[in-house]
């Protein structure tokens, strides 16, 4: 009777664990990257449809906001490599950086157009990223999206300030507050100092750290900075993968080793959340003038950061899996 009661326990359990499964929510993300700068946002975007391809997330649009005219093909090259050719595609349209890779070698952002398919030929082709965003966001059902930030805060800007149009009656504002969750932004320097994505559009930075009706959650550089992913992807040397000819590419310009997580980190917790690997402190992120920030603990706050709670290693093993993920 043993063996039988065990099977039975065993098949109950698969059986829970099935269910489980089943009924865990679908995160909605639109995903607003500044592609090019630098190559952790491919690292991030892959993250993206890994956890597609899993179940957890649905990938709502992606969008750039940098208007750099290899951008938007960059990102529609790995969403067609990862079997998702479809996803809406949108680019910053007002005040917003143009920023190219800063390797002076092989570009990354110039020979993925040039060796994989995509069909906007320049990031100008694309339509509007606000567009995109009223867009998608009166589509979906009330309070049911994530925004994952991972570049400059120029859409998100736009997009507040935005009145109503032919897509919805409501203001950019009321749309993120009747339809966003949270977003999720990897920005700033916590306690304070100057990082990249903050300080590139800091006006921008400053009116949406302002003004913002939703939570947002904050990785800063301190997170990112301490782990370094991409070796293996970058050592499979597979020429059907955009991602490893990205690493591969990059890493040796850089560090073999490995680069920077900054992105992936911002990805991770819009996707799953901040456990098991981080806690939050909440508080508010102040701009200051130069696009230096500070940070205000406050248990009244609109903001909260990232705070580690895993070791390091344990959390670079998790992006690292991740980032191995391949197309369909």
């Amino acid at each position: 009777m043993r063996p039988l009661i065990l099977f039975v326990s065993l098949l109950l359990l698969a059986w829970g664990c099935q269910r489980a499964a089943e009924q865990q929510p679908v995160t909605r993300i639109i995903f607003d990257t500044d592609m090019a700068p630098d190559y952790d946002d491919v690292g991030a975007l892959t993250l993206l449809h890994a956890f597609a391809d899993s179940g957890l997330v649905d990938i709502a649009a992606t969008v750039s906001s940098n208007k750099t005219e290899t951008a938007v093909p960059c990102i529609e090259v790995l969403n067609g490599y990862f079997g998702r050719p479809d996803i809406p595609l949108g680019v910053a349209k007002g005040i917003a950086p143009n920023i190219n890779t800063w390797h002076k070698g092989l570009r990354w952002t110039e020979e993925l157009p040039r060796l994989f398919p995509h069909s906007v030929k320049q990031s100008s082709d694309a339509p509007d990223a606000v567009a995109v965003y009223r867009k998608v966001l009166s589509e979906s059902p009330d309070t049911s999206v994530v925004i994952v930030t991972v570049g400059f805060l120029s859409n998100i800007r736009d997009l507040l300030q935005s009145g109503p149009d032919s897509i919805s009656g409501l203001t950019g504002k009321e749309l993120i507050r009747k339809k966003v969750k949270r977003m999720v932004t990897m920005g700033g320097f916590f306690p304070e100092g100057k990082e990249f994505n903050i300080e590139q559009d800091t006006l921008a930075s400053k009116i949406v750290t302002e003004e913002m009706p939703v939570p947002i959650i904050f990785s800063g550089f301190e997170i990112g900075d301490k782990i370094l992913t991409g070796s293996r992807v970058a050592a499979l040397n597979d020429p059907q993968s955009p991602v490893s000819m990205v690493y591969a590419m990059s890493l040796a310009q850089d560090n073999p080793e490995g680069r920077q997580s900054w992105d992936q980190t911002a990805v991770l917790v819009g996707a799953t959340g901040t456990e098991p690997y981080f806690d939050v402190e909440r508080g508010n992120m102040i701009m200051l003038d130069g696009g230096v920030n500070t940070w205000e603990k406050s248990d009244t706050g609109r903001h909260y950061r990232l705070l580690f709670k895993r070791p390091v290693s344990e959390i670079t093993e998790k992006i690292e899996g991740l980032m191995m993920h391949k197309g369909h």
